[in-house]
């Protein structure tokens, strides 16, 4: 792929420009920081500048030039640097990648493949701190929470920078409007379809997960041994209400024992001076 056009002199042409492999930021992409950025246009204008060359007469290096200067005008303003990102090329091509079942023979081949794709895709939120894809002994409210997350996903992600420009040259109010119409639809366009992009994302990696495959096992073990609980208790009682019944049982008794040794206690003193009146 090439990094940069092979012509600079329309703003269509520079939209395919790879900012970052422009700069030497390739491995960096949306996580290099301003100061990396920085830094490493200083080091290409260095080797770049057209002053350098001015005695080979090659103006490939002038045209190189120039895009040095539009990585750096890019990628150290916020808001370009944002829609760019939206964009980017080196990820688009990977967002159809989606694994299969086949591509997962064990466990870990699901967290191997599918994590990366989320981590990436986090990027876009609006809500963070986002929930990522976890691991295999997550719980059931981890997991729910994922799904419940990205199933609501709400994603910043613009597409203004693939807007087409108003005719070179053309000054006409109506060809303006036009173009920003066009321009409008189309990112309506694209935001619809991405949109529908993250759901089918989301609805395949719920289809893999191994965690819902074991949670199901285990809410089935819980209802069977319930069931078989109810089968084995008298009069067709839980296990666990039995034990409750005899525990309140007990617990009466005891009472009941405890009074009546309290009132045994207070009618002995009178049964003794009946005897001994009886004796006089």
């Amino acid at each position: 792929m090439r990094i940069y056009p092979a012509s600079t002199r329309s703003y269509a042409v520079l939209q395919t420009q790879d900012h970052y492999a422009v700069l030497g930021l390739s491995k960096f992409r949306y996580k290099a920081t301003e100061e990396q950025i920085r830094i490493a246009h200083r080091k290409k204008v260095l080797k770049h500048h057209p002053d350098k060359k001015a005695n080979t007469g090659d103006s490939n290096n002038d045209a190189f030039f120039k895009c040095i200067q539009k990585a750096l005008e890019i990628l150290t303003h916020p808001e370009k640097r944002r829609q760019y990102d939206s964009v980017d090329n080196y990820y688009v091509q990977m967002e159809d990648e989606v694994p299969s079942q086949s591509d997962i023979r064990k466990e870990s081949d699901f967290f191997k493949l599918f994590g990366p794709i989320f981590e990436r895709e986090a990027r876009f939120s609006r809500k963070q701190p986002v929930p990522l894809l976890g691991a295999v002994d997550d719980s059931k409210e981890a997991v729910e929470g994922f799904y419940d997350f990205w199933y609501n996903f709400d994603s910043w992600r613009s597409f203004e920078y693939l807007d087409k420009e108003v005719n070179e040259g053309s000054e006409s109010r109506d060809d303006k409007r036009y173009t920003e119409k066009k321009n409008k639809t189309e990112r309506a366009r694209r935001k619809k379809e991405d949109t529908a992009r993250v759901r089918t994302l989301v609805d395949k990696a719920l289809a893999l997960d191994p965690r819902i495959a074991r949670i199901k096992r285990e809410e089935k073990a819980a209802r069977e041994a319930k069931k078989k609980g109810k089968a084995g208790a008298p009069n067709g009682a839980a296990g666990g209400q039995t034990q409750k019944q005899k525990e309140e049982e007990e617990r009466r008794k005891a009472e009941e024992e405890a009074k009546k040794k309290e009132d045994e206690e207070k009618v002995r003193p009178f049964r003794v001076r009946i005897r001994v009146l009886d004796l006089t």
